[in-house]
């Protein structure tokens, strides 16, 4: 009896594992376990060089005054006259990235950058005496600089800048501002590089959405202001001293100021540890 039990078991066991594998062979196949997901992207670095190009509105004022010249002494009060109007900016440089531990962790960016415009700012200066005035236009300054700033976000950097400059105003020929119309005169004031410094502010941010790698979106306001410069009143057809008329022996004494708002498109290079791996 107890043989026939265990016979009776093992015949139950085996017919249950027949039974267990063919069912499992009519079963589909399990879905495989999924893959991991992918490794996060990398955070942007800032560190790098980068090529810019854009454009905007300047506005200049120059306070000027008459003046003996030679011997600059002033033979007028000063006044002030100002010009608008676009500009053209491409510039370079070259950034690094790191963190500074303060209260909280910053991670900040110096650089040093070098930029060039190419403008029509210009306005009319007035002669204060002699009742003569002509056309002030800047046509072109270069800027050479570093700037400090702080990544708020990865893709958002704020900054300051700040350095030097040189802005290139053109020939003035003079007309009589007493009469319409103005009727030309002989003389100008001749053309006149300034050498300056400037101050500035802006944000940096990295167009992400757009398939291009290394794309960034600048904007920036910055404060230009230059050393005086004598500025003699000359011959216009000869560039001679004006010997001769109300401007015989003179010159204006000039300061510039400018005032500019750009936004650019950067283009910073895929070197190692930049934007590399970030698409």
């Amino acid at each position: 009896m107890e043989h026939a039990m265990t016979r009776i078991a093992v015949a139950s066991v085996l017919l249950a594992f027949a039974s267990g594998v063919a069912l499992a062979a009519d079963l589909p196949a399990p879905a495989a376990a999924p893959l991991d997901k992918a490794p996060p992207l990398p955070l942007p670095s800032w560190t790098g060089c980068y090529i810019d190009g854009g454009g905007g509105y300047g506005l200049s004022q120059v306070n000027h005054f008459l003046e003996s010249f030679p011997g600059l002494v002033p033979l007028s009060s000063s006044t002030d006259d100002g010009g608008k109007g676009w500009l053209g900016r491409v510039g370079g440089g070259c950034d690094y990235q790191f963190n500074v531990n303060l209260i909280n962790t910053w991670t900040v960016v110096v650089g040093a950058f070098g930029d060039y415009d190419f403008s029509n700012i210009h306005g009319t200066l007035a002669i204060p005496t002699g009742g003569l005035g002509g056309d002030m236009n800047q046509s072109s300054a270069w800027s050479a600089g570093a700037r400090a700033g702080i990544v708020v976000t990865p893709n958002l950097l704020t900054y300051i800048d700040g350095g030097f400059t040189q802005a290139r105003f053109d020939q003035v020929g003079l007309s009589t501002v007493t009469t319409t119309p103005a009727v030309p005169s002989p003389f100008a004031l001749g053309a006149q590089t300034f050498n300056g410094w400037f101050l500035g502010a802006g944000t940096e941010y990295a167009l992400t959405w757009i398939p291009i790698p290394g794309l960034f979106w600048r904007t920036e306001y910055r404060y230009s202001t230059y050393n005086t410069a004598d500025v003699p009143a000359i011959v216009a057809a000869t560039g001679a001293p004006a010997a001769t008329g109300p401007l015989a022996g003179t010159a204006q004494r000039e300061s510039p100021q400018v005032q500019t708002i750009v936004t650019s498109l950067v283009w910073r290079f895929n070197w190692p540890g930049n934007w590399a791996g970030h698409w």
